[in-house]
């Protein structure tokens, strides 16, 4: 939510249904419906600048392996006034590390079953890093909880979706924006080897937005300060931003 209004609305319910699907389990409420319970939350806590978060469960019934036939989806959310990241880590960038990526092969299911995510970010905060980007069989997936791009070559590149990667919105939104703009870009593999001679890293979330990373595992990343290609992006995503809080792009 920004400025009041409900941002790429469409985009996350679609991945909504998307991993409802995925479980096999229907969707409780239409669009406009959603609609009218996330503005209320919105109203209700102040307006402004907020994240909503939704969770939704199979229902209540007898503990069973198996689904419950009848049960009605218990339906859970709350809004908060978004915390942006301060202004020192868009002027100076965060440190990351690497770390294996121990989650299970279906991470393009958005679920609340987020022990392993959790267990690598703290891994990375005890590191003294803002985040831990993840490594399968010698690939980039993501980070512990956001999307990972690299810079190499004046090239922007981001691994493609697949089952071990959760599709971002505000990631889909940069690719968008970046594409329009006519900056080259790419949905490709990323090796370990790459990530770790990339010109530039960013990291993006709903939370985060477009957050540069200038330390990987100790060492800088290009010059060990946020690079031209990520001021460019960060500049586009904002000017974005702007239009739709003008109610000039939905």
């Amino acid at each position: 939510m920004f400025g009041g209004r409900l941002f790429r609305l469409p985009q996350h319910l679609a991945r909504l249904k998307y991993s409802l699907d995925a479980i096999r389990l229907s969707i409780p409420l239409a669009a406009e419906e959603w609609k009218k319970i996330f503005q209320r939350l919105i109203e209700e806590n102040g307006g402004g600048d907020q994240s909503i978060y939704l969770q939704i469960t199979r229902g209540v019934a007898p503990r069973d392996h198996a689904f419950p036939a009848g049960a009605t989806p218990t339906v859970f959310a709350y809004a908060q006034p978004l915390k942006y990241p301060p202004p020192e880590q868009i002027e100076q960038g965060v440190a990351a590390i690497t770390a294996s990526d121990i989650r299970w092969s279906r991470c393009d299911i958005k679920a609340i079953a987020l022990l392993a995510n959790a267990l690598l970010r703290q891994e990375a905060i005890e590191a003294g890093a803002a985040e831990a980007i993840l490594i399968r069989d010698g690939f980039v997936t993501e980070g512990a909880a956001s999307n990972i791009f690299v810079v190499r070559r004046g090239r922007i590149i981001t691994p493609p979706k697949n089952p071990f990667i959760l599709p971002g919105v505000t990631r889909d939104l940069v690719l968008e924006v970046a594409r329009a703009a006519g900056l080259p870009c790419a949905e490709a593999p990323v090796s370990e080897s790459e990530l770790r001679t990339a010109d530039e890293i960013w990291l993006t979330s709903s939370t985060k937005e477009v957050l540069p990373i200038t330390r990987l595992d100790g060492g800088s990343v290009g010059g060990g300060r946020p690079g031209p290609m990520h001021a460019r992006a960060f500049a586009l995503y904002k000017d974005y931003k702007r239009a739709f809080c003008a109610g000039e792009v939905e």
